[in-house]
Protein backbone atom coordinates (compact mmCIF):
# COMPACT_ATOMS: atom_id res chain seq x y z
CA UNK A 1 0.00 0.00 0.00
CA UNK A 2 1.27 3.81 -0.56
CA UNK A 3 0.14 6.87 0.81
CA UNK A 4 0.10 9.56 -1.92
CA UNK A 5 0.12 13.16 -1.32
CA UNK A 6 -0.40 16.43 -3.46
CA UNK A 7 0.29 20.02 -2.43
CA UNK A 8 -1.90 21.73 -4.93
CA UNK A 9 -1.27 25.88 -5.60
CA UNK A 10 -4.14 26.11 -7.68
CA UNK A 11 -6.90 25.35 -5.59
CA UNK A 12 -9.70 25.71 -8.59
CA UNK A 13 -8.18 22.34 -9.75
CA UNK A 14 -9.06 19.87 -7.02
CA UNK A 15 -12.08 19.00 -8.27
CA UNK A 16 -10.57 17.77 -11.88
CA UNK A 17 -7.57 16.55 -10.18
CA UNK A 18 -10.24 14.46 -7.83
CA UNK A 19 -12.36 13.05 -10.60
CA UNK A 20 -8.75 12.34 -12.62
CA UNK A 21 -7.71 10.13 -9.58
CA UNK A 22 -10.72 8.39 -9.35
CA UNK A 23 -10.40 7.32 -13.16
CA UNK A 24 -6.55 6.29 -12.13
CA UNK A 25 -8.05 3.67 -9.71
CA UNK A 26 -8.28 5.50 -5.94
CA UNK A 27 -11.23 4.20 -3.86
CA UNK A 28 -11.25 8.08 -2.48
CA UNK A 29 -9.55 10.35 -1.10
CA UNK A 30 -9.27 13.49 1.35
CA UNK A 31 -8.68 17.22 0.61
CA UNK A 32 -7.71 19.72 3.20
CA UNK A 33 -6.65 23.44 3.16
CA UNK A 34 -3.37 24.01 3.45
CA UNK A 35 -0.91 26.89 3.95
CA UNK A 36 3.05 26.77 2.72
CA UNK A 37 5.65 27.92 4.90
CA UNK A 38 5.92 31.62 2.68
CA UNK A 39 2.34 32.14 2.72
CA UNK A 40 2.15 31.54 6.75
CA UNK A 41 5.49 33.97 7.52
CA UNK A 42 3.56 36.72 5.17
CA UNK A 43 0.06 36.26 7.00
CA UNK A 44 0.37 34.75 10.71
CA UNK A 45 -2.71 32.95 12.00
CA UNK A 46 -5.28 35.45 13.98
CA UNK A 47 -7.06 34.88 16.67
CA UNK A 48 -9.36 37.91 16.14
CA UNK A 49 -10.81 37.16 12.82
CA UNK A 50 -14.15 39.54 12.44
CA UNK A 51 -17.43 37.37 12.55
CA UNK A 52 -18.33 39.28 9.75
CA UNK A 53 -15.18 39.42 7.48
CA UNK A 54 -15.13 41.50 3.84
CA UNK A 55 -15.36 40.22 0.76
CA UNK A 56 -12.20 41.59 -0.26
CA UNK A 57 -10.37 39.44 3.07
CA UNK A 58 -12.07 36.54 2.05
CA UNK A 59 -10.72 36.54 -1.71
CA UNK A 60 -7.14 37.42 -0.66
CA UNK A 61 -6.88 34.25 2.16
CA UNK A 62 -8.16 32.29 -0.66
CA UNK A 63 -5.47 32.91 -2.91
CA UNK A 64 -2.85 32.53 -0.40
CA UNK A 65 -4.25 28.79 0.27
CA UNK A 66 -3.32 25.60 -0.93
CA UNK A 67 -5.01 22.08 -0.90
CA UNK A 68 -3.30 19.50 -0.06
CA UNK A 69 -4.85 15.85 -1.23
CA UNK A 70 -4.07 12.48 0.08
CA UNK A 71 -5.12 8.93 -0.93
CA UNK A 72 -3.82 5.09 0.34
CA UNK A 73 -3.97 2.98 -2.73
CA UNK A 74 -3.27 -0.74 -2.54
CA UNK A 75 -0.23 -0.86 -5.36
CA UNK A 76 2.67 1.03 -7.49
CA UNK A 77 0.32 0.62 -10.55
CA UNK A 78 -2.14 2.98 -9.68
CA UNK A 79 0.61 5.65 -8.02
CA UNK A 80 1.74 5.71 -11.69
CA UNK A 81 -1.69 6.16 -12.76
CA UNK A 82 -2.10 9.31 -10.02
CA UNK A 83 1.06 10.39 -11.04
CA UNK A 84 0.07 10.15 -15.10
CA UNK A 85 -3.48 11.70 -14.42
CA UNK A 86 -2.28 14.59 -12.39
CA UNK A 87 0.93 15.65 -14.31
CA UNK A 88 -1.77 15.97 -17.14
CA UNK A 89 -3.73 18.09 -15.49
CA UNK A 90 -1.27 20.19 -13.86
CA UNK A 91 1.86 19.75 -16.17
CA UNK A 92 5.01 18.20 -15.01
CA UNK A 93 5.50 18.59 -11.63
CA UNK A 94 9.42 18.97 -11.65
CA UNK A 95 8.90 21.76 -14.29
CA UNK A 96 6.21 24.07 -13.06
CA UNK A 97 5.63 25.45 -9.41
CA UNK A 98 1.66 24.14 -9.64
CA UNK A 99 2.38 22.22 -6.71
CA UNK A 100 4.33 18.98 -5.42
CA UNK A 101 3.66 15.10 -4.89
CA UNK A 102 5.25 12.70 -2.65
CA UNK A 103 4.43 8.68 -2.11
CA UNK A 104 5.15 6.80 1.07
CA UNK A 105 4.92 3.17 1.66
CA UNK A 106 2.22 2.38 3.64
CA UNK A 107 3.08 -0.85 6.23
CA UNK A 108 -0.75 -1.34 7.79
CA UNK A 109 -3.88 0.48 7.03
CA UNK A 110 -7.11 0.24 9.41
CA UNK A 111 -10.49 0.54 8.02
CA UNK A 112 -9.92 1.55 4.26
CA UNK A 113 -11.27 -1.78 2.52
CA UNK A 114 -13.16 -4.06 3.57
CA UNK A 115 -11.28 -7.91 3.69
Amino acid sequence: MYLIVLVVNDPYQCNDLLKAWEEAGVPGATVIDSLGLQNALKHPARDNIPLMPNLEALELEEEDRNRTMFSVVQDEKTVNLVREATEQLLGPLQEHESGFMFVVAVSEAFGLWNS
